[in-house]
């Protein structure tokens, strides 16, 4: 028989607590044994739920005897020095985005995991276990759009806090469009290019929402995502692929289209991201929990973490600047 891995959960907000609580509940072979977070009372909450101790020293959570791996849901100014504690024990990490807060400590990140030779560290792009973007893969890389042409993506909001400004629209919004973009086309964006039009009444002075980011990459390919995050709807994500041989749209299949004899239509939109994407947090932390089992990981890695990073940095500077603004990369270990 092999035993639970035993998990701790660095950080316990709104998405380490809902990490903890799906791991404790929905995720086969997992124990939540840890918690940690700076608030005392919100750990303690957390830990009566799922079962766990609390650690408050997050270090001391990580070097913890009880501890197999470790779920990084803290603030990514913190995200560096914790996911590298944990290539030191050795222990697989999955890290909620970003993987660092900067170009250069992600990519000291991802040599100091290639120097180990082994891969440890997975980062929560969690697309990339949805049932509709994984089916869309598999259909564009059996060629069945024939060479995919375009991406055109939408991610909308119904609101933000007021501090959510234009840079992080693209550092906490448009990352997961990034890290579809490269997902689906299999390649690395070169360069991104934003347009701040008419900003929506709701948003805060100097904020430009919604905004449209243009992406080309390195096979000449063109991808665009519509970011707006005070629409004051719902949460839509969607994704459509032009390719030379056909298209193929997703993100309506969760939501019911209904004609009625009446001459009325309509359906329902996702309120969250929970609801939408609810069922591909449980699917990525379930193989997350596999594979750490087995002291590796089962999803986008350390390189995929610097790719976004360094992706966003070029896009806020965009942001800034009103150029179209090169992507700048090392090589990769």
């Amino acid at each position: 028989m092999v035993s639970d891995l035993k998990v701790a959960v660095l950080g316990v907000g709104m998405m380490g607590s809902y990490h903890a609580t799906t791991l404790s509940s929905l995720v086969r072979g997992a124990t939540v044994t840890v918690v940690n977070d700076f608030s005392a009372e919100r750990a303690a909450e957390v830990a009566a739920a799922t079962g766990a101790r609390v650690v408050d020293d997050p270090f001391a959570a990580i070097a913890d005897p009880d501890v197999d791996a470790v779920v990084i849901a803290t603030p990514g100014a913190a995200h560096e020095a914790q996911v590298l504690a944990c290539l030191d024990r050795g222990i697989p990490v999955l890290c909620e985005k970003p993987l660092t807060t900067s170009i250069d400590t992600a990519y000291a990140v991802v040599k100091a995991e290639a120097a180990l030779g082994r891969s440890l560290i997975q980062v929560g792009f969690m697309r990339r276990f949805d049932a509709e973007y994984a089916a869309l893969r598999e259909l564009i890389a059996k060629g069945g759009l024939g060479d995919p042409l375009l991406v055109h993506c939408t991610h909308r909001n119904p609101d933000v806090p007021p501090h959510f400004n234009s840079e992080m629209m693209i550092r906490d919004s448009v990352v997961h469009e990034v890290d579809v973009i490269r997902f689906l086309l299999d390649e690395e964006i070169t360069s991104v290019q934003v347009t701040r039009g008419r900003p929506t009444p709701s948003a805060p002075e100097g904020v430009s929402d919604p905004m449209m980011v243009t992406f080309t990459t390195e096979g000449g390919r063109i991808a665009t995502d519509e970011i707006f995050v005070r629409t004051g709807v719902a949460y839509e994500v969607r994704t459509e692929v032009v390719g030379s041989q056909g298209s193929a749209f997703i993100g309506l299949d969760q939501n019911m289209l209904v004609k009625s004899t009446d001459g009325r239509w309509g359906g329902s939109i996702t309120p969250g991201f929970v609801e939408r994407f609810g069922q591909a947090y449980v699917t990525e932390l379930q193989r997350w929990v596999a594979a750490a089992t087995e002291g590796t990981i089962d999803g986008p890695g350390a390189w995929d973490g610097y790719a976004a990073v360094a992706v966003c940095e070029a896009g806020v500077e965009a942001v800034l600047t009103g150029e179209t603004v090169a992507v700048q990369m090392g090589p990769r270990p």
